[in-house]
């Protein structure tokens, strides 16, 4: 069984690559679930209903979120009630939303699929190692595959988790910079790791944006509307290799595709 997880789409641009370039993808993967951040999908800014449904008849079984899931007031009219969307399982308190899911996935088998997010320099949210532990409690014997989607800005924090829980859980994949990293490798404990996924959006971009803007922005330090950038755009992530024998990902390989 095949994993396809897409780093961070983001606006039309990341929606326009994913359409364009997932169903050749899956098929050249064989692949048999596909999970895809999508907290940048609507306008670079949180997500709506109509842009989650794009997202799955594009051919994603799940979104992940992350600091932005909440920038669009729209996904508070269907979060509840909608199971492949999974929002930071670490927000303090009575939340909407769900931090992990359990779906069917390949040959029978069940994939928990789980969003946690860092909080070096980003929100003051509840400790993601712990929740990650009351976590593992809830699925303990219910679940064939533990796959995290580790929203998170230090690569200290993201590389920590996947120490700390490695050979616990199967996938530890890092999200939120918009930079793929090029460090991609099964740790000891047969936990496949990633610190960056990277950016399903424009290429010709600083992190989706448009560049005179966020440059504007670094002169002047004063406030500056981004704009999703046009042009070419790039789908990038990983394809998890999962050895139904052997009962673990056996291989983990960084995907970047660029369309015009």
């Amino acid at each position: 069984m095949n994993i396809l997880v897409i780093g961070d789409i983001v606006g039309k641009p990341g929606r326009r690559a994913l359409k364009g370039l997932l169903p050749g993808l899956q098929k050249e993967y064989d692949i048999h679930f596909t999970i895809a951040n999508a907290e940048n999908a609507a306008g670079g800014r949180g997500i709506n209903q109509d842009v989650f449904r794009e997202i799955i008849d594009a051919g994603v079984d799940v979104c992940t979120m992350g600091n932005h899931v909440w920038d669009n007031r729209d996904i508070f009219t269907f979060i509840d009630d909608e199971p492949r969307i999974v929002r930071p399982a670490n927000y303090p308190g009575d939340c909407p939303g769900q931090g992990f899911h359990i779906y069917t996935a390949g040959f029978n088998k069940k994939v928990a699929v789980v969003n946690v997010s860092g909080r070096v320099f980003l929100g003051a949210l509840d400790c993601p190692f712990q929740t990650m532990e009351s976590i593992l409690t809830d699925l303990q014997g219910k679940t064939d595959l533990i796959i995290v989607d580790f929203h998170g800005e230090a690569t200290s924090e993201k590389l920590a988790f996947a120490y700390c829980f490695a050979g616990r859980v199967d996938a530890v994949l890092g999200t939120h910079t918009h930079i793929m990293t090029a460090d991609e490798r099964i740790m000891p404990g047969e936990t496949a790791y990633i610190t960056d996924l990277g950016m399903t959006g424009p290429v010709d971009s600083i992190l989706g944006m448009e560049k005179e803007q966020v440059i504007q922005r670094f002169l002047t330090q004063r406030p500056v509307r981004f704009e999703v950038a046009k042009g070419a755009a790039q789908l990038q992530g990983v394809v998890l290799i999962f050895d139904e024998d052997a009962n673990r990902i056996m291989e983990i390989e960084r995907i970047c595709l660029v369309i015009d």
